[in-house]
C-alpha cells in the first residue's frame, strides 16, 4: 500500500481544515515545499496536493506553490481542488503533474468526466467524498443525490482507474478511518481505492494495509505527529 502523505494549500501555506469547514483552518507551515522536502527524507514517494481554495471557488490560485513542489521534490504528484475544465486538466497536465482529481465536475459534468478520461486514461482519478452515504461536492459544502456505492459503481462502468475516497465525519477529526467503508469499496470494485480522511494511527495504516488497497492518505496525524511518516511507509509496504 502507497502511503500519501496530504499538503492542503490555501494562500500558499500548507493548512488543515476540520471536517471541511474553511472556519475552522489550522496553518502548519508557510513553505509547502520545505513541507515535501520532509516527506520525501522519510521516505515518501508519492504527495496528495489540494488546492482549498480552487475547491471551493473552481480555478487555480495556489498552481505556483504545486508546480515549485514538483520540480524541487520530484514526488509522484496528484492533485485535487477545482478541477472542472478540460483547460484546467491540461494546465496540470502540461505542467508536469502525475494524476488531477476530479470531484464536484465527476457528479455534475459526466461528459467533462469522460471526456477527461478519454484524454488521460489512469492520470485522471475521482475523488468520492461521502456525506451520510452521499457524494458532497463543491468543497463539501452542499450534499448531492448521488448514493456514494452507486457512484462509484459508475466511475467503474467509466473506466477511471483510482478512487480516493473521503469519509468527510472522519477528516481532520482523529477519529479513525472508516475500516468497513473501505473494506466494502475494496471487496465490490476493482478500482485502485485510496483511504482518506481519520487516518489518524498506525491501527488505522496496519488495518489498510492488510486490506491490500493501493493506497492511503495521511494529512493531520501526520501534522500533529500522531503518525510516524517514515515508519507509516514502512509498515505499508
Amino acid at each position: 500500500m502507497l502511503i500519501f502523505p496530504a499538503i492542503d494549500l490555501y494562500g500558499g501555506k500548507a493548512v488543515r481544515l476540520f471536517k471541511g469547514d474553511y472556519a475552522q483552518m489550522t496553518v502548519y507551515n508557510d513553505d509547502p515545499v520545505a513541507v515535501a522536502r520532509d516527506f520525501v527524507t522519510a521516505g515518501a514517494t508519492h504527495v496528495h496536493l489540494v488546492d482549498l481554495e480552487g475547491a471551493r471557488d473552481g480555478n487555480t490560485p495556489n498552481l505556483d506553490t504545486v508546480l515549485a513542489i514538483k520540480k524541487d521534490c520530484g514526488l509522484f504528484c496528484e492533485i485535487g481542488g477545482g478541477i472542472r475544465s478540460m483547460e484546467v486538466v491540461k494546465r496540470y497536465m502540461d505542467a508536469g503533474l502525475d494524476r488531477v482529481i476530479l470531484g464536484t465536475a465527476a457528479v455534475s459534468d459526466p461528459d467533462f468526466l469522460r471526456e477527461a478520461v478519454a484524454a488521460y486514461g489512469d492520470k485522471i482519478a475521482v475523488g468520492v467524498d461521502i456525506k451520510d452515504g452521499f457524494v458532497a461536492v463543491k468543497g463539501w459544502t452542499e450534499k448531492s443525490n448521488e448514493n456514494a456505492l452507486d457512484f462509484c459503481q459508475k466511475m467503474q462502468e467509466w473506466g477511471v482507474k483510482t478512487l480516493i475516497c473521503t469519509d468527510i465525519s472522519r477528516d481532520g477529526a482523529m477519529r479513525g478511518a472508516n475500516h468497513a467503508l473501505y473494506k466494502t469499496l475494496k471487496e465490490r470494485f476493482g478500482m485502485q481505492i485510496v483511504a482518506s480522511g481519520g487516518v489518524s494511527s498506525m491501527e488505522d495504516v496496519c488495518a489498510l494495509s492488510a486490506m491490500d488497497l493501493y493506497g492511503a492518505i495521511i494529512g493531520k496525524a501526520y501534522y500533529t505527529g500522531a503518525i510516524d511518516l517514515k515508519t507509516a511507509i514502512e509498515v505499508a509496504k
